[in-house]
């Protein structure tokens, strides 16, 4: 009988170029995912914990000026001041007398914010396609291992000359732990990226209503009311009405 230790390093002992390719191609996926994994929760959590008292600072500023400096210094993730700021820039642009100030105000800022909305909407999403990636090959590319391990334990089965139920489960169940190494990559980056995508929608949902609010207030020098299903007034009470720069 073969009193060969089995495990993890005879497995790796007994692979050859392509296994080994393999288990390297999962540890780097499985690297960068949590890489974004990480960089992401991060980036949520201080969003989340940042946004609401910014946008209190906001509109509780007394002019469009001072309201936007004070987005700027405490939106620490930069997803709101810099639609607030591009605002402002589109107002100060159409006060002056250049092309852009022919251009209706009203047309004139919703170009800018939505150009903005994209813009962060982009940057909010990044990395979720890796993670979807991820999370949709691993286990593929660890079966592949798997498969390739399996060929290659019988093939040198095969050269032995002698069929033993130990010379059989020793190299199928170490080649069978590329199909749990590939796993264990995709679970983690299919988990996060469900997660990462709710937290974007919900972001996205209050950016999208600080827009309608922004355009309202350079435009009409107020915030309209727009009902109590408005996510981002059920978040950030209301302030008095500001002063609009170039009103």
């Amino acid at each position: 009988m073969d009193n060969r230790p089995l495990g993890l390093l005879h497995f790796w002992q007994a692979g050859d170029a392509v296994t080994h390719s393999v288990a390297w191609l999962l540890l780097a996926m499985s690297v960068a995912s949590w890489y974004f994994i990480l960089s992401k929760a991060w980036s949520a959590w201080r969003m989340r914990r940042s946004a609401r008292a910014a946008l209190e600072r906001f509109w509780s500023a007394r002019t469009l000026d001072e309201a936007v400096d004070a987005l700027e210094r405490d939106d620490h993730e930069r997803v709101f001041a810099p639609m607030a700021d591009k605002a402002r820039r589109a107002v100060r642009m159409q006060d002056k007398a250049t092309l852009a100030g022919s251009v209706d105000r009203d047309e004139l800022v919703t170009r800018v914010l939505r150009q903005q909305m994209t813009q962060t909407s982009s940057r909010l999403e990044s990395g979720l396609t890796f993670l979807a990636s991820v999370g949709s090959t691993a286990p593929f590319v660890g079966l592949f291992g798997t498969v390739w391990g399996i060929y290659h334990a019988l093939l040198g089965i095969a050269g032995s000359g002698q069929v033993l139920i130990d010379q059989v489960a020793g190299p199928v169940g170490e080649a069978l732990v590329m199909t749990a190494a590939g796993l264990a990559v995709a679970i983690p980056a299919v988990l996060a990226y469900n997660a990462f995508t709710r937290i974007n929608r919900v972001v996205l949902a209050e950016l999208d209503g600080f827009a309608h609010d922004l355009l309202a207030l350079v435009t009409h020098g107020r915030r309209i009311d727009r009902g109590d299903g408005d996510a981002l007034r059920a978040a950030v009470p209301a302030a008095e009405p500001m002063q609009a720069v170039g009103r």
